[in-house]
């Protein structure tokens, strides 16, 4: 595809400019041609692509608010306004955002200490200087580079501060906390914790860290899909050695799971009005056993029922994630966090057992919140790259924009001609790194076109397959089980109506029941009549995988 750029007059002939026609995404109609019911239907469908895109770079929080004027780029950060020539992209901005933060003065006061005797922040600063050095090409040009220990931890913080700076509020306690090196592991727990759930889709409210009166948990999270309310608490092992703590708060190396206990003992103990999201780091060493699972977790599980069977009062309940964050062991390597989810005093929640498929996806349905929480880890190393949430491809790489579904476009060059068509359809076949077009010309003629994509372009669209063509379309995703069948079938059916539902296992034996069936309870029951069929034709599939929220290694 000819590249057109983007202050140029559209080839359409409609007199604007390309970004403002049909090389463009934004707030109203591509043309002024676009004003029957279908354009509009398909311009909110733009708009719900990029969104999805966006979001899954960014999180469910508040969207980044970015301005380019000239030279300057702007970033508002809750009722803050910041700006500087030098940000291209939004990690540049971070860099700057935390020492803003945390006071220059105080950063250069550290700086001029021996380096043993610096505060961690400053020595991740350091090692992160060291890591840019390495790793940047050509000073002032856009560069990409693999994430390691140290960008999770320097950069992770910066992007902890301003999740919860956008989000809720950045408390002078909480800085305070983060620059006294005998509370900064705490307070970075915490920070860690609230990036994970903002980025899930919850609310935050903070309590009154100077309210002594009475014991009470970090703060208090609602979650944006079900409206339920959640105490937080959050502990992290001491380590003399590391993360600030010395010989005189920090314990040994060894047994990973040696506070696990008191840490749980300590989190129920804080009064909670609603149900509780526990989280506890056991600040341990990635190393794992040849099933590739922490060496530490079925000591961690076996643990915990026990406590459950003998120790838990009658009625208390928490969602427990047991963590290994442990980034800053390893400040070269590539980052692992390990998550372990586990309800306590809760049986239906990821305990083992053989049950029905519409059984499992009835209790994920019932706590899915956790498993947010659970795909919020994954995302945890991951950090936003443009302001806007375009595509870095688009933003920094310099390539044609890619095609839009509905959108009508120039293609120079297509059997010696040029072309003008509106595209219907469109793929990407990432070992020939090539893209294919469906479209039609203006005078009613189909065309199937190809292109070759960048780098960059195809790891924007393994990265974002569902949204990338302006579309939101439901993703092939790895059918390793019965019930990653079961689930993709529930996402493939989720639009037939109850009255086609009802069609469709009409001969059932037991129809009569399944009419008093909800719609969702229905797809449900209709979806695992079909994972058996697909098993009668002859269809191997493992009986292992009931939807639980396994534990989580992510590299």
């Amino acid at each position: 595809m000819g590249k057109i750029g983007r202050n140029q007059p559209c080839p359409c002939g409609s007199g604007r400019k390309y970004k403002k026609c049909h090389g463009w995404l934004g707030d109203s109609a591509p043309n002024a041609s676009t004003s029957s019911p279908s354009d509009k239907m398909q311009v909110e469908e733009w708009h719900r692509a990029a969104e999805r895109i966006r979001q899954a770079q960014q999180g469910l929080g508040r969207p980044i608010v970015g301005l380019k004027i000239d030279d300057h780029q702007i970033v508002a950060v809750r009722d803050k306004v910041y700006f500087s020539k030098k940000w291209k992209t939004f990690p540049d901005f971070l860099a700057d955002y935390i020492k803003n933060k945390l006071d220059p003065a105080w950063g250069n006061a550290e700086i001029a200490k021996p380096f043993a005797d610096r505060h961690p922040i400053i020595q991740w600063y350091d090692a992160y200087t060291r890591y840019q050095q390495k790793t940047i090409e050509t000073p002032g040009e856009v560069h990409s580079a693999a994430v390691t220990g140290i960008v999770v931890c320097y950069l992770g913080l910066a992007y902890s501060l301003y999740l919860l700076d956008h989000n809720v509020e950045l408390q002078a306690r909480l800085i305070h906390r983060l620059k006294d090196p005998g509370n900064f592991q705490g307070a970075y727990y915490e920070l860690t914790v609230a990036n994970i759930l903002i980025r899930a889709g919850f609310t935050l409210t903070l309590e009154d860290e100077t309210d002594d009166a009475s014991k009470h948990c970090e703060f208090a999270a609602i979650s944006n899909h079900t409206g339920k309310k959640y105490w937080v608490e959050a502990r992290m092992r001491s380590i003399a050695g590391l993360l600030g703590k010395t010989a005189m708060d920090g314990g040994p190396n060894g047994n990973p799971i040696a506070r696990l206990i008191p840490h749980l003992n300590g989190a129920l103990a804080k009064p909670a009005a609603d149900e509780r999201l526990i989280f506890i780091d056991l600040n341990a060493e990635p190393e794992f056993n040849q099933g590739q699972k922490p060496s530490w977790l079925a000591r961690t599980i076996k643990r915990l029922e026990q406590y459950e069977l003998e120790k838990l009062s009658p009625g208390a309940s928490a969602y427990l994630f047991v963590t290994s964050m442990a980034f800053h062991r390893r400040l070269s390597d590539a980052p692992i966090i390990v998550a372990i989810p586990f309800g306590l005093g809760l049986p239906d929640f990821n305990k083992p057992g053989r049950m029905r498929l519409t059984e499992a996806y009835r209790r994920k349905q019932k706590h899915i919140d956790a498993y947010h929480i659970a795909e919020s880890f994954a995302q945890y190393t991951n950090f936003p790259s443009t302001f806007d949430g375009s595509l870095p491809s688009e933003s920094f790489g310099g390539g044609a924009m890619r095609p839009l579904i509905g959108a009508t476009y120039h293609f120079d060059n297509i059997n010696g001609k040029a072309l003008i068509g509106t595209v219907h359809s469109a793929t990407v076949t990432e070992q020939e790194k090539k893209m294919y077009i469906s479209a039609t010309d203006t005078e009613g003629q189909s065309h199937i076109l190809q292109f070759p994509i960048s780098d960059q372009e195809l790891a924007d669209y393994k990265a974002h397959p569902d949204a990338y063509f302006g579309n939101v379309v439901p993703v092939s995703k790895p059918i390793t089980d019965r019930y990653s069948l079961f689930e993709w079938l529930i996402e493939v059916n989720k639009g037939l109506s109850r009255e086609t539902l009802l069609e469709r296992v009409a001969n059932a034996p037991h129809f009569e029941a399944l009419k008093k069936m909800s719609a969702s309870e229905l797809l449900a029951e209709y979806c695992e009549a079909m994972v058996a069929a697909f098993e009668s034709s002859g269809v191997k599939l493992d009986s292992a995988g009931t939807g639980a929220a396994e534990a989580a290694k992510v590299t």
